[in-house]
């Protein structure tokens, strides 16, 4: 098998797992409050990662890492914004907003190339400015028609940019990346389930379902396990094609949402993703023609 099938396999498989697999679990330990759910992924993610610096030898990266001041400046930054993304997605998995979580990652390619422009100064085409302008159009008409904005889609598809500006910043690998901001994250973990445990209200020990419990113990699996994937996608493809697959992942939770959730779908809602969508075919077409034509 070619290194690039490999790559197109391993990035299957990680949106696959982002966009059917988490909000599938999520779900399963919906009983539980979303803060508290986002303290045992920060726990279990640091006992599933620690491994990796053994059998990967990455304790020399670690370390580099940890004696840069900027590198640590912008973990503490990108630290920041994935806790945010990571409780507003847990938070609209348990509180049944599939939907809007799926709208948040459909809008993230689009902000990426608004980012893009903004802060690295990078060159926008006349397509992309359509795209983002008729996103910007679906926006504002959830807004009006429905009343409120889609803020959960909003929250997710910013903090996930701002969260690659920062990390794209600093020469630093993922899993390397992802600890740093674990161990910094940790102190806050520990002494917020210090404070739940001293009010007798700790979900994992309290729960009455061993089931429960046992599905909170893997949520560092289930942090890790597609962050792997995608490196292994990563490193075999060019990230452009990448970019393609990402859209696998809220496509799957789209469905989830509308087939096995049974989520309200009218015709509002309708309309604000068809808009998403046109957006993003004439983003996806300007980046095949880029890519064909080496523009």
């Amino acid at each position: 098998m070619s290194e690039n099938r490999l790559g197109q396999i391993y990035a299957i498989l990680a949106f696959l797992f982002w966009g059917g697999l988490a909000p599938i679990y999520f779900k399963q330990v919906a009983s539980v409050d979303a803060f508290e759910i986002l303290i045992y992924r920060i726990l279990f993610s640091f006992f599933t990662l620690l491994p990796f610096f053994f059998f990967k030898k990455e304790l020399q990266s670690l370390l580099l890492s940890i004696k840069d001041l900027r590198t640590i400046k912008y973990l503490f930054f990108s630290t920041f914004v994935i806790s945010l993304n990571w409780l507003t997605f847990i938070w609209a998995i348990t509180n049944d907003r599939i939907l809007e979580a799926s709208l948040g990652y459909y809008i993230n390619p689009l902000v990426n190339v608004g980012l893009g422009f903004l802060i690295f100064n990078e060159r926008i085409t006349r397509k992309q400015s359509l795209a983002i302008s008729i996103a910007i159009i679906a926006v504002f008409y959830q807004l009006f028609s429905l009343g409120y904005l889609p803020i959960v889609s909003l929250i997710l598809a910013f903090s996930f940019s701002f969260y690659g500006v920062l990390r794209k910043k600093i020469d630093v690998g993922s899993i390397t990346g992802l600890f740093i901001e674990v161990i910094i994250l940790l102190p806050f973990a520990l002494g917020y389930l210090f404070y739940l445990y001293h009010y007798d209200v700790v979900a994992f020990f309290e729960s009455t379902s061993f089931y429960t419990s046992f599905m909170l113990a893997l949520s560092g699996l289930v942090t890790v396990i597609p962050l792997l994937l995608f490196n292994g996608a990563a490193r075999r493809m060019k990230l452009i094609t990448l970019g393609f697959f990402q859209y696998l992942a809220p496509t799957v939770s789209f469905f989830i949402a509308i087939f096995l959730y049974n989520e309200e779908f009218n015709f509002d809602k309708l309309v604000t993703f068809v808009l998403i969508w046109i957006a993003l075919i004439i983003f996806s077409s300007d980046s095949i023609k880029r890519i064909l034509f080496n523009k």
